[in-house]
């Protein structure tokens, strides 16, 4: 355990992994605070995705620290332990119970004893009630909660998926290419959706929407070959001349 992992939420130190020869992370540093939404970005084969594996345990590093909550070294769990830590993931393409409700998927999702009996038996206690209702609202789904998830856009089954994800009450939520796909309405909401998630627990962002980016408001952090290439606002890592020929063009 490294003394400089102490009070971060997420800490990766010379995290390095090879598949078949290639380099997919290559001494890979990154510290995320408590309460912190971070924005990924670079450029296809950066290893945005691989970073994300290793931190839910898809992945083993060869090398490298991984520590969790200023303690947890998460190279010594598997994706279901990391996920019981408060590790949530949500993937590009949603993934919700479609022949269900809004507010049943939430249900589904709630954090909970899930043997066969109290599922079978389960009734949402007042606590529960409470829990969804702040859920909903957060995802913009009120009003549609007792309608099938089938007939959500594909934007709002985003947000569906990311209240489900909340409910299983997350310290830390990694976020992949949320606004793929989406209407430029939905992506602007999007945006303000996940500043408000943010308020109550860590967000990573991985995102190659540069407007979206900049509605984040956030600091970016670059990866190109496996590596940080660059860190900070926006505005900043754009002016980079590493990254601007690495992954933003002239």
């Amino acid at each position: 355990m490294t003394v400089a992992a102490q009070g971060s939420l997420l800490y990766l130190d010379a995290v390095s992994v090879a598949f078949d020869g290639f380099q997919a992370i290559n001494s890979l540093s990154m510290v995320l605070e408590p309460g912190e939404m971070r924005a990924i970005i670079g450029p296809n084969g950066a290893g945005k995705t691989t970073m994300m594996d290793i931190v839910t345990g898809k992945t083993r590093p060869d090398s490298g620290d991984v520590i969790f909550d200023g303690e947890i070294d998460l190279t010594r769990h598997d994706e279901t332990a990391i996920a019981a830590l408060g590790i949530g993931r949500k993937f590009q393409k949603p993934t919700v119970f479609e022949s269900h409700t809004v507010r049943h998927n939430l249900e589904l999702a709630l954090d909970r004893k899930r043997g066969v009996f109290s599922t079978l038996f389960y009734r949402p206690s007042a606590k529960d009630d409470d829990q969804i209702a702040d859920i909903l609202e957060t995802i913009r789904l009120a009003h549609r909660q007792h309608e099938l998830a089938a007939s959500l856009s594909h934007g709002q089954k985003q947000w569906l998926e990311i209240g489900m994800l909340i409910a299983q009450q997350p310290k830390l939520l990694l976020v992949d290419e949320p606004v793929a796909g989406m209407t430029d309405a939905e992506t602007e909401e999007t945006a303000r959706l996940l500043r408000d998630i943010a308020r109550n627990r860590s967000v990573v962002v991985v995102e190659h929407d540069m407007g979206f980016v900049r509605d984040l408001d956030v600091k970016v952090t670059v990866l190109a070959e496996g590596s940080v290439l660059a860190e900070g606002s926006l505005d900043h890592v754009s002016a980079d001349e590493a990254v601007i020929e690495n992954y933003l063009g002239r």
